[in-house]
C-alpha cells in the first residue's frame, strides 16, 4: 500500500503543513470492512484517508428534510401564480422589447 506522507502538500486529506487528528474506534461489520479494504488497496490509500474521505461526501451532502422543505416553501409561494405557457411569456417579452 502506497501512502503519501501528510505533510506533503499534494496529500488530499490536508490543506495545511501541520494538522491534528484523533484516533477513534468505530465497529462496522465484516462485509462492509472487507469491502473498504478490497477499495483501498484498489485505491492505494490507507483505510483512515478512504473513511476521512466517505465522511467529508456525507457531510457535504444536503440533508434531505432541508431539501423538502425548502421545495415545500417554493412551491407555496407558487400556488397563487396559475397556470401559463413559457413560450407566451417569451413571445410577450420579445414583442415587447421591438
Amino acid at each position: 500500500m502506497r501512502l503519501t506522507p501528510p505533510w506533503q502538500p499534494q496529500h488530499r486529506l490536508y490543506d495545511r503543513p501541520y494538522f491534528s487528528m484523533s484516533k477513534v474506534m468505530i465497529s462496522v461489520p465484516d462485509d462492509l470492512l472487507a469491502r473498504i479494504d478490497d477499495e483501498v488497496q484498489r485505491r492505494a490509500v490507507s483505510r483512515s484517508a478512504f473513511l476521512a474521505d466517505a465522511a467529508r461526501r456525507e457531510l457535504a451532502r444536503r440533508d434531505p428534510a432541508a431539501v423538502a422543505e425548502a421545495i415545500a416553501r417554493s412551491e407555496s409561494r407558487f400556488e397563487g401564480a396559475g397556470s401559463f405557457d413559457a413560450a407566451d411569456l417569451v413571445r410577450a417579452d420579445r414583442d415587447a422589447r421591438r
